[in-house]
């Protein structure tokens, strides 16, 4: 499928896409960028999501996983 964005940047994502990936009106999407690839991903972040990082960040002090996320993010 194929989309096209507007002057303001603004992408469409296809209806048979968002019922597929259960994106409503006001659902956050988590924006990544695979800088080899030079390929954009966007995450639905849902209940689904955020229940699939459970214990992704077990062990480790979560403020500072997050800040040196951050940090990477800022260096792009």
């Amino acid at each position: 499928m194929e989309t096209v964005t507007t002057s303001k940047g603004q992408v469409v994502i296809p209806s048979k896409i968002r019922r597929k990936l259960g994106i409503k009106e006001g659902t956050y999407l988590q924006i990544d960028v695979d800088e080899a690839t030079k390929k954009i991903i966007l995450t639905p972040v849902t209940r689904e999501y955020v229940h699939s990082l459970r214990g992704k960040y077990k062990g480790k002090g979560l403020m500072k996983a997050l800040m040196a996320e951050k940090k990477r993010e800022r260096e792009l």
